[in-house]
């Protein structure tokens, strides 16, 4: 038991390691006041944006260029913001359509 913890503890570490290395370093830029709208196109164009880094890093597989790790992580990654778009969708049509059934 305690081997195979300590095996998953190593194979986190590596991974994080591995994506410490890709990921450039935080930029601090001053905060600007955005509209709904803004975030909501923010949004739509980083999972548009993941999603074709995830599909040509697939290809890259596919081809023996990337490793199965880089793929795993970029499918990830590109299905947690869809997962996060359609949930904010879903809770502005809900909201939506509550707003609508309130008495005048």
């Amino acid at each position: 038991m305690t081997n195979n913890i300590s095996s998953a503890l190593n194979a986190y570490q590596q991974a994080l390691g591995r994506i410490g290395a890709k990921l450039p370093a935080a930029e601090t830029k001053p905060v600007e006041k955005a509209s709904f709208q803004d975030m909501v196109e923010q949004a739509l164009t980083t999972t548009v944006d993941l999603s074709k880094k995830s599909e040509q890093t697939a290809i890259s597989g596919i081809s023996g260029n990337a490793d199965i790790q880089d793929v795993v992580l970029a499918v990830a990654n590109a299905q947690t913001a869809l997962e996060t778009v359609v949930a904010v969708r879903d809770s502005a049509i809900s909201a939506y359509k509550e707003i609508m059934s309130m008495p005048m």
